[in-house]
């Protein structure tokens, strides 16, 4: 487990636009399982709060970090600032009302996880979004600040990831283990290509997703992990600096445009992604203007259609057009 820094700024990086297609997708499906089945995947006020131990952070933090926000609380039993600190944010958690899950790691008992953290102080405390680790404060900071902090959290994880947080109902006992979802037709072949994804192979990672379409043709997770794929791709072997010289040089090349376009997505511009190709649209026509509309197209699917920022950009896109 090698956690990243993800900057509330807005900062992308490649792992990030998969980690988050991936987290939407496993929100998605599990919202839908719920449905399905009757439940409401409702968990007990108690389990907001959960002690994790090095065992268990890949289960109970890594994982669920893909549903909801995880706050992590680095504490120990002889630190006076972490007596102060780790009530308020388990009220926090309660009051937030599965909008967060809070994990409590005691760093004497797992100095593993302390080190690999970066921790050198405590109280110190560190959210993981989607499977990507971000510091939030350290010390006992004012509850204020805290509040205001975690308001930033939980947007960045509703705008960027889907993550809506966790359904709470005070009558679930604590115990009660949710039974798990039946595997689906084409679980296999979204492994597989999920495994390529990891491994960088982003060509057997396209033809796995592909091969889901052909029998599924509206699969959302093959849908999306296809333009994720096809985008990681393209930039692989990108010169960063040459594109945007390129890009700089030749306003109405449309594929100087596209390429930087591709960058900026993947740099975390997601706003400058899409005014640049809505732009190419608008100075272009023809065959030209309906290449840089595909591609703009193609990168909504790996933000998401529910994205504001995939919502803006085809308002714009609809002016330019009509």
């Amino acid at each position: 487990m090698q956690p990243r820094n993800m900057s509330m700024s807005g900062v992308v990086d490649l792992a990030a636009v998969k980690a988050a297609g991936e987290a939407k997708v496993k929100a998605e499906q599990a919202r839908a399982e719920a449905a399905r089945t009757g439940g409401t995947g409702a968990v007990a006020p108690a389990a907001l709060v959960i002690d994790v131990d090095e065992a268990g952070f890949e289960r109970e933090v890594l994982q669920r970090s893909a549903e909801v926000p995880v706050v992590i609380d680095f504490w120990a039993e002889w630190c006076e600032p972490c007596k102060q600190l780790g009530p308020l944010l388990e009220r926090l958690a309660a009051e937030y009302n599965g909008r967060f899950l809070l994990a409590k790691v005691d760093v004497d008992a797992n100095q593993m996880l302390m080190q690999q953290f970066g921790i050198q102080g405590i109280p110190a405390v560190f959210a993981v979004v989607a499977g990507q680790a971000l510091p939030l404060f350290q010390g006992a900071a004012p509850e204020a600040q805290i509040r205001e902090t975690l308001d930033q959290l939980i947007q960045v994880g509703e705008e960027r990831f889907g993550l809506t947080g966790i359904a709470v109902d005070p009558d679930v006992t604590a115990d009660a283990a949710p039974a798990e979802a039946p595997a689906g037709p084409y679980d296999a072949l979204l492994e597989a290509a999920a495994s390529a994804l990891d491994a960088n192979d982003f060509g057997g990672a396209v033809q796995a997703y592909q091969n889901v379409l052909a029998d599924d043709p509206g699969n959302p997770e093959a849908k999306l992990g296809l333009a994720q794929a096809e985008l990681l791709g393209r930039v692989q072997s990108m010169d960063p600096q040459a594109v945007r010289k390129d890009a700089a040089d030749k306003p109405d090349d449309v594929n100087a445009q596209i390429a930087a376009a591709d960058l900026d997505l993947v740099g975390g511009h997601v706003e400058d992604a899409f005014g640049r190709l809505v732009e190419a649209v608008r100075r272009t026509a023809g065959d030209d203007r309906n290449t840089a509309r595909l591609r703009l197209l193609e990168l909504f699917e790996v933000i998401g259609p529910e994205d504001p920022r995939v919502t803006a950009a085809r308002t714009a896109l609809a002016r330019v057009l009509f």
